[in-house]
């Protein structure tokens, strides 16, 4: 983190990147002295209403955070900047979106836990615009013009008051990623299963090294003091009760109950009852060290895709064992009514033999258990973002793989991620398929 001090004293002439977190009421003007170099400006976590006109000075600025400020309106100056491509004001007070904020070459936009009831047509017209995060607003509807976004391929609507899915969404050719829990669109969870779930008293649990933290919660390794005094080794996971960047992490909890048991999914003990504060948690299955994330989160760069270690390599059993755990997964998934909405390598847990795990409900939603047309599209949605998943590992396999069953596994992966939503195989199609492999 830069100091404001720094910034005066011109000692940050040349960088490329300025983070600032101080309390600032108004911009920096000495910031214009950066705009040689800078090309991510962060300015979150300060107390910021507006942004100077002459804000297209920084001619070199691709990305810009204001999250955990007190805008009401998205600054209309942003529009003219003409490298901007991610702009992010997570948790303001934003309500208005004039379409002239919306610079051309818009790819990533974050406007997540603000009170937004409706977005400008100009969206739909940015042919870039890839990532579109709206969780935790008051929007009743998506501009029509988002069906010309054929380049959107993940958009996290969850948190709103969106009465239905409109059929321009469940079209788009690319969309990958998609949450939209927490709306009156959504089908509920499965009642009976959130009562039939263990409850699992605090005193019975004893917390001690964290394991990790996420945007819904922490995860530490407990051990928990059963009914009849045995001693078991688990993971606690305590939800933080914000709005992330998904939608709400109660809604990931009733998520993970509801799914109930499959060999690659991770095992909930029971939920948590009684803790001091009243926080939400669930105990869940203690995950062998030797597995680790198959992938990192996505970049700056790579906006929507994962990045992988340059090593990441895989033998073709361990690669098809990945491939077919996930498809398994997902297909029971789909089974109970609830699509994962983060289909990633970087949610899936493995170990060197190809065991593997799918986690992270963050972004799960439920939809019906019928088949109807939505539904279908809903499904066939995930089945792409298994197709780029299937795609990625393909690209890493080093030995064991036949032209022959190249082409098949190649061919199932141009079939997931075709244009036609409802031209791409279900998850028992593709099982199906792996099967023979």
């Amino acid at each position: 983190m830069h100091t404001l001090a720094q910034l005066r004293a011109g000692e940050l002439s040349g960088i490329t990147r300025l983070d600032l977190s101080c309390g600032l009421t108004e911009f920096p003007r000495q910031i214009f002295d950066l705009a040689d170099t800078l090309e991510v400006l962060n300015l979150s976590g300060n107390a910021l209403s507006s942004l100077p006109d002459d804000l297209h000075r920084l001619t070199r600025m691709r990305v810009l955070f204001c999250s955990d400020n007190q805008f009401t309106e998205l600054p209309a100056c942003l529009g003219q900047c003409a490298a901007l491509t991610m702009i992010g004001f997570k948790a303001n007070r934003i309500v208005d979106v004039p379409g002239a904020a919306l610079p051309t070459r818009l790819r990533w936009l974050i406007l997540t836990d603000n009170c937004i009831e409706t977005l400008p047509s100009e969206l739909g017209e940015r042919p870039d615009l890839q990532k579109l995060m709206l969780a935790g607003n008051r929007l009743q509807s998506l501009p029509a013009s988002l069906g010309n976004c054929h380049r959107l391929e993940l958009i996290r609507i969850a948190a709103n008051r969106l009465s239905q899915l409109p059929p321009f969404l469940l079209a788009l050719p690319s969309l990958t990623w998609l949450a939209y829990a927490g709306n009156p669109l959504e089908t509920e969870a499965d009642a009976a299963a959130l009562q039939a779930t263990p409850r699992i008293d605090w005193s019975t649990l004893r917390l001690e090294q964290q394991l990790g933290e996420g945007a819904s919660g922490v995860i530490c390794r407990a051990t928990w003091q059963q009914a009849e005094g045995s001693l078991k080794p688990v993971a606690v996971k305590l939800y933080k009760g914000e709005m992330t960047s998904d939608g709400s992490p109660l809604h990931e909890m009733n998520a993970c109950i509801t799914a109930g048991l499959h060999p690659n999914l991770i095992r909930v003990e029971g939920r948590i009852d009684g803790h001091p504060e009243g926080q939400q948690g669930l105990v869940m299955q203690l995950i062998d060290p030797s597995f680790r994330n198959l992938a990192a989160l996505p970049s700056l760069a790579s906006c929507s895709r994962d990045v992988y270690a340059e090593d990441c390599r895989f033998t073709a059993d361990v690669a098809l064992r990945i491939a077919k755990g996930i498809a398994s997964a997902a297909e029971h998934l789909h089974q109970q009514g609830i699509t994962h909405g983060d289909l990633y390598g970087h949610n899936i847990l493995l170990n060197d033999e190809g065991d593997c795990l799918l986690g992270d409900f963050g972004a799960a939603s439920f939809h019906a258990t019928t088949d109807n047309l939505e539904t279908r599209s809903l499904q066939r949605i995930e089945v792409r973002a298994f197709g780029v998943l299937l795609g990625e590992l393909l690209a890493r396999i080093d030995s064991g793989l036949s032209d022959e069953r190249r082409g098949v596994l190649e061919d199932l992966q141009r079939r997931c991620c075709q244009a036609d939503v409802l031209g791409r195989p279900g998850f028992s199609e593709v099982s199906a398929v792996l099967d023979k492999q």
